[in-house]
């Protein structure tokens, strides 16, 4: 049986308990430093205690630690950080500077797992297979991959999971290989300061200095949605999932990791014994998840089909939410809907001629007329799109979901003596005898047996007990409902001074190469390339080669981005069917 893991995004303790209530089974999340989000930063003190918290799950904790060291000082700062954290509970440190590896050996043992964070470029099988000879246990993936690259990369190294994003943003270009942030601002993407230019809007002009395009986000990827191919990984060899979000807030975290925990159940229960997930709890009632209602800017499966689609996020780079409907008249104080009914409070948009984004808050709701601040740029019949729904956003904070471990218990009446077994679902058992000397003998026992049952059939602390099992040598005590209570407050406390253990992979030892260094694992960075991309601008506007161009469009003398009087040049690598962007 093998375990798969739901790993969710925290940008910090709070956001990482609740991602574990909502059936997360593992959590990432920023230590104090070097963790490739400069906003996302905690003490060791909070991420210890989120470990507290995930121990009562079997969930892991995972700390980023990748970002690329520019010397070997800041390596030995790095190594004295880890050597903080190590023995803390957490489960793994995602590295991205291979250099750290030489290091982490020589102040072993470690406990700790280390992953390959994928801003370490990992697309085929050769560069898998030197990671996972440098000592990493886990190699996380590059996102442009399609389901057969997965699969050869996963028959490459044997022993070492597989993890893969299935849900959120998307850089445009190969992780770990972009430095068109640090070109154009001196903000390093390596360095956990991206700027994010691929969200801006640029001129596509052509060799000659015609403009193709103008002003639109012509680098803006939709955000990626694997909800629905959670099997087709699995069989792949994916064990872990992950959700993209770390800069991300509490109510997208909880709706994005409740409807990938109830597929990902759904995958488990129909496998027939072939998975389970690896931390142990069952998630239930609360909200109902909805990935419509949570930040995103579209939804695309990018190449894990092995072909390509419409990944391109349109006109806008920002979040638009559902459409709801259209304006069916503009007053001084107010505007009139002809669609959907909204709520005080919530965030309406528009998108006007000139493709900018227009947001606006309803204030006050009476019917179909929604008082606020009207945008001077809307018109009747614009189309209206709501991008905050309050009363969702309502549920997600109140209606929150349960997470209970089962626990079996099991009664057995030896003369004056209750002898009680509390089995947790993790295989963990406690014990504890009770003396009923004191207990006259119960005067309807069928009635004593169905009270017992009632009493224990119930929660306590995060345990759902239920009655396994009874046996008795002798007529039943009469037992008040308030001792069978304290029973079960008895097992919860006993059980939950013992930790759970997650569940993991066994897989067979790799051999490790103490002679590969961070150098030659290194990906050299071209001259002149800034990023490079599976995503292509010409495929996209139709002057692909393969393509049949409908326009009468020649890019043979060369296509560009402006922006801000500063010139991208895009060139095509298409044997392999890349874009590069580069300096002009």
């Amino acid at each position: 049986m093998t375990p798969l893991e739901l790993l969710a995004p925290a940008r910090n303790a709070d956001i990482g308990i609740a991602a574990i209530r909502c059936g997360a089974d593992a959590v990432y999340i920023g230590g104090p430093a070097f963790g490739a989000r400069a906003a996302a930063g905690n003490s060791i003190e909070e991420i210890q205690r989120l470990c507290s918290f995930a121990s009562h799950y079997g969930a892991k904790i995972f700390v980023t630690v990748n970002t690329l060291c520019n010397n070997q000082q800041e390596r030995e700062e790095l190594l004295r950080m880890m050597l903080q954290m190590k023995g803390r509970g957490i489960s793994s440190f995602i590295i991205q500077d291979t250099g750290m590896m030489p290091l982490l050996r020589e102040n072993g043992p470690w406990e700790e797992e280390f992953h390959a964070s994928t801003q370490c470029a990992i697309r085929t099988p050769e560069r898998a297979r030197e990671l996972a000879a440098m000592g990493f246990q886990r190699l996380i993936l590059e996102r442009e991959l399609s389901l057969e690259q997965i699969k050869a990369i996963r028959e490459a190294v044997p022993g070492t999971d597989i993890e893969f994003f299935v849900h959120g943003a998307l850089c445009v270009c190969y992780s770990g290989d972009c430095y068109l942030s640090e070109y154009l601002t001196g903000r390093s993407a390596n360095r956990g300061e991206c700027a994010q230019p691929c969200r801006n809007n640029y001129d596509l002009v052509d060799g000659s200095g015609r403009v193709l395009c103008s002003n639109k986000p012509m680098l803006s990827l939709k955000d990626y949605c694997l909800i629905d191919r959670l099997p087709a990984l699995a069989d792949a060899g994916v064990i872990s999932f992950k959700i993209e979000g770390r800069l991300k807030n509490e109510s997208y975290v909880k709706n994005v990791v409740r409807a990938y925990s109830i597929a990902l159940d759904e995958l488990v229960h129909g496998s027939a014994g072939r998975y389970c997930r690896s931390s142990f709890g069952r998630v239930e009632g609360g909200f109902v998840p909805d990935l419509y209602k949570t930040f995103h800017r579209g939804y695309t499966s990018l190449f894990i089909d092995g072909q390509r689609g419409q990944w391109h996020s349109s006109d806008a780079a920002k979040y638009i939410g559902e459409e709801i409907g259209s304006v069916k008249a503009v007053k001084r104080d107010c505007i009139v809907l002809n669609g959907k009914i909204v709520n005080n409070g919530d965030g309406l948009c528009i998108v006007s001629r000139s493709g900018e984004v227009l947001g606006f808050r309803a204030d006050k709701v009476e019917g179909n007329s929604v008082f606020c601040k009207v945008p001077s740029a809307l018109k009747a019949g614009d189309r209206l799109w709501r991008n905050r729904d309050t009363e969702f956003e309502r549920k997600l904070e109140n209606a929150l979901p349960q997470r209970l471990l089962a626990v079996n218990i099991s009664l057995s009446f030896e003369s004056s003596v209750l002898k009680v077994e509390a089995r947790r679902e993790d295989g963990v058992a406690v014990r504890r005898e009770y003396d009923l000397s004191g207990f006259e003998t119960a005067q309807k026992q069928d009635r004593m047996r169905e009270m017992i049952a009632s009493q224990l059939n119930k929660t306590a602390a995060e345990y759902n007990f239920t009655l396994k099992s009874l046996s008795a040598d002798g007529p039943l005590a009469m037992l008040p409902a308030s001792f069978l209570n304290g029973i079960r407050r008895d097992m919860a406390q006993l059980l939950q001074e013992i930790e759970v253990k997650a569940l993991k992979c066994v897989h067979p030892t790799q051999n490790v190469d103490a002679g590969l260094s961070a150098e030659n694992l290194a990906h050299p960075r071209r001259q002149g390339e800034l990023m490079r991309t599976k995503y292509c601008i010409r495929h996209r506007m139709g002057l692909c080669p393969k393509q049949k161009d409908h326009r009468g469009v020649d890019a043979s003398g060369g296509l560009f981005l402006k922006n801000n009087g500063k010139t991208l040049s895009l060139h095509f690598d298409c044997a392999n069917c890349e874009m590069t962007v580069g300096e002009s």
